[in-house]
């Protein structure tokens, strides 16, 4: 398979560093997936997403005239057509809310809404000291 600039292709990571992992291609050669281009977050370290011999899917960035590749996963993943299936990392069973009216799911919301909203402020005013410093400014 020939590899080319804008290209997807299947690699298998041949060695991890501290600035990104190194892919072997299927044409043999090998090229860089940058610390930056494996997640759309920041990644403290490349081994909580990658390990050696793993097969992943990366896109063709650049190639050097020297023979340098440049590859990225995130934007392979993010040039993959968008699919039906639900993300993962949301629980959608959570609370269940299939039988309830469309009125009992927006209170529900609301109520979850106003619970979240009142630990924040709690948890804020509590970081600043209570909110003390007000009062006992305002009896002086």
């Amino acid at each position: 398979m020939l590899v080319e600039v804008g290209k997807i292709v299947e690699g298998k990571v041949s060695g991890i560093t501290g600035f990104g992992a190194f892919i072997e291609l299927p044409d043999g050669k090998t090229g860089l997936v940058h610390i930056s281009e494996i997640a759309e977050h920041y990644v403290r370290d490349i081994k909580d997403y990658l390990k050696e011999n793993q097969t992943v899917q990366v896109k063709v960035l650049s190639m050097d005239p020297s023979g340098k590749i440049s590859l990225s996963i995130k934007r392979a993943r993010q040039s993959k057509p968008a699919s039906s299936t639900r993300p993962e990392e949301i629980d959608w069973s959570r609370g269940n809310t299939e039988n309830l009216s469309f009125e009992d799911r927006l209170s529900k919301f609301l109520k979850d809404s106003e619970d979240r909203l009142h630990d924040l402020k709690k948890n804020f005013e509590s970081k600043r000291g209570g909110g003390s410093y007000r009062r006992s400014a305002q009896t002086y």
